[in-house]
């Protein structure tokens, strides 16, 4: 485990432009030493990006407002919650637990991180293009090497629920969240939540290392005590994810409690992306955030991406990749059909990333948005159909979306099979109906709606 750890801190201090060739030799001599381990991993804390590099990525809220576009697009002034902004809400529940199925059986090797290998199971099922909840076929599974396909309640023909998945349980969380604390929460609040409200077990990469951290450093009963070197220890320390997609995943819960405000749901997202996460992690969630929220009130699937981009700097590695994704789709003509095209490149432009970093991710979920909407079915098959982490995608661009279309105009292929039930594993969530939860996040949006009239 610690291996791993140091391994994956290498990674992402390159990524970050630092010089870490030489580490490289005394990582490879190191085995499995404990001691030896540690003092690379410090050795790696310390190290600054080479100078010249062209991008500026602070971590600090006003420092990312500061580098944000100087010309964006407006959205308006937030509206009121009349019942078209209530049913986009509903659409952004509905879609992202769509999504969330479609893409759950296939997070898995070789789906995840081998080129070609998703394309190679459905044609092999019959199934490509993806149309569908993914089918359980056993040819298909001997073709890619596998024996079975996972999480069989979501194969196609055996949906009746959604499954619990990290996917949901953060949508929850935001949601639970602005129901106790209201607009004004804090990164402290989020704290509190996750180790009361969330089994670590249900953590991965950057929230199970900050989930650790706040146990080791003694705060996992009251987070509030921390000071901003403690919440610094909690998102760094031995947390070499903090630039995966785990805060971009948790996006959701605050865009649907701001329609139609993306900065503010940017801030949301920063409140809660920085207790785990820096630069372009917590870039990815406040840039879906901020889509999510404007889809609320927009019709125009460019229009909404520039409206993210406009919440996070410019001269960041993330903005850079969708600014060029969107070229790449726009080339394509922002045709469905062209899709194969559009995610060949993809796997080029972004090979280097892991299958669970955030930017590749992220656009991945922006082409399937731009080439597939307004046709739902298509988002999320595309996003899907791209590989990496497909049922994060899957929900990010279901929710995104569904969003910008409502719960009115949802294909009921898709969601009829759900059967308006949710689980999570979170205590008063498991089971829950999809629409209580969409009613109670109209209510939220309501209330912060009055917090920030002006």
């Amino acid at each position: 485990m610690l291996r791993t750890l140091v391994r994956d801190e290498l990674r992402q201090r390159a990524e970050e432009g630092c010089d870490v060739g030489g580490l490289i030799s005394a990582f490879d001599e190191a085995a499995n030493d404990p001691d030896r381990l540690c003092d690379i991993f410090d050795q790696l804390a310390g190290l600054q990006p080479r100078a010249g590099l062209p991008f500026d990525e602070p971590s600090d809220l006003a420092g990312i407002r500061a580098a944000r576009p100087t010309i964006v697009t407006p959205t308006g002034p937030p509206p009121d919650i009349d019942e078209a902004v209530a049913d986009r809400i509903r659409g952004g529940w509905y879609g992202r637990c769509a999504g969330l199925v479609l893409g759950k059986p296939l997070e898995a090797a070789p789906f995840v991180n081998e080129r070609g290998a998703v394309r190679k199971y459905l044609e092999v099922a019959g199934a490509y293009p993806l149309n569908d909840y993914v089918p359980y076929d056993a040819r298909a599974c001997a073709a890619v090497g596998r024996t079975d396909l996972p999480w069989p309640d979501s194969h196609r023909g055996n949906v009746r629920f959604v499954e619990s998945d990290d996917d949901i349980r953060y949508t929850i969380a935001g949601l639970e969240i602005l129901e106790q604390k209201g607009a004004a929460f804090t990164t402290a609040d989020v704290a509190h939540w996750w180790t009361h409200r969330l089994p670590v077990a249900d953590c991965f990469t950057a929230e199970e290392a900050a989930y650790r951290n706040l146990i080791l450093l003694g705060a996992h009963h009251d987070p509030h005590k921390l000071d901003p070197a403690g919440f610094e220890q909690v998102r760094m320390w031995m947390n070499p994810y903090r630039e995966w997609i785990g805060a971009q995943i948790r996006a959701d819960g605050w865009a649907l409690a701001c329609p139609g405000n993306p900065e503010l749901a940017a801030e949301f997202a920063w409140r809660d992306a920085s207790l785990s996460h820096v630069k372009n992690g917590i870039y990815g969630e406040m840039f879906c955030a901020a889509m999510i929220a404007s889809a609320a009130v927009l019709d125009d699937p460019l229009q909404i991406v520039h409206a993210g981009l406009a919440q996070i700097p410019e001269q960041s590695r993330l903005s850079l990749a969708i600014h060029q994704t969107i070229d790449r789709c726009a080339t394509a003509g922002f045709r469905a059909d062209r899709f194969e095209e559009v995610l060949a490149w993809l796997a080029e432009a972004f090979a280097d990333y892991h299958w669970v970093h955030t930017i590749n991710n992220a656009a991945a979920v922006v082409a399937a948005f731009l080439l597939g909407a307004p046709d739902f079915g298509k988002v999320i098959s595309i996003a899907v159909t791209c590989g990496w982490d497909t049922d994060c995608n899957g929900a990010t661009a279901g929710c995104l979306c569904g969003t910008m279309l409502g719960a009115e105009r949802l294909p009921g292929k898709w969601i009829h099979p759900l059967h308006d039930t949710l689980m999570s594993d979170i205590p008063g969530f498991h089971p829950i109906a999809i629409s209580a939860c969409a009613r109670r996040h109209v209510a939220v949006a309501r209330s912060v709606r009055n917090a920030y009239r002006s």
